[in-house]
């Protein structure tokens, strides 16, 4: 069985390397299914063809089991419209040591969220971590992107989540 094995972080804004990003990729993000999960997402990039998968993953934090198969791009834009909700994100990927991360910034109403994601090979392994980084949110189901299509009434203030009451 395929397994991810990823660690996630929020992001301090202020001190991430924004000016050297460059563009990234828009991502359109959208959940046909979320037990288990089942994710289809359309990237765009200026200069590059569009790129889409569709992604089933089980249930789990640092570890859980992910399919992930690339689709044609037309058909993500049917299915994205199938979702009832899209998440739209512009994903850069940023080289840290051994490891490259993806960082994505949020748009919409996550404006303001930044997440930085990191696959290992083992749960123990070792990483550089860049000086960007903030609180560590693997084991916290909020800051899956699942959950954030599912939540209502979360805002950001200063790159964190907020609930209502």
């Amino acid at each position: 069985m395929p397994v991810e094995i990823e660690r996630k972080f929020l992001i301090d804004p202020a001190r991430l390397p924004t000016a050297h990003l460059g563009a990234g990729a828009r991502f359109a993000q959208g959940y046909l299914s979320l037990r288990p999960t089942v994710r289809v997402r359309l990237a765009t990039q200026p200069g590059a063809d569009d790129r889409a998968w569709l992604t089933v993953k089980g249930p789990g934090g640092l570890q859980r089991a992910e399919y992930e198969y690339a689709i044609p791009p037309d058909h993500a834009r049917e299915m994205l419209g199938l979702c009832a909700v899209v998440i739209d994100k512009t994903r850069h990927r940023i080289r840290g040591g051994a490891h490259v991360w993806d960082v994505d910034g949020f748009h919409g109403r996550f404006e303001g969220l930044w997440l930085a994601e990191v696959e290992l090979r083992a749960e123990g392994e070792d990483f550089v971590r860049p000086p960007w980084l903030a609180e560590e949110v693997t084991d916290d189901p909020r800051y899956s992107n699942a959950a954030l299509a599912q939540s209502v009434g979360v805002f950001v203030r200063d790159g964190r989540l907020y609930w209502p009451g």
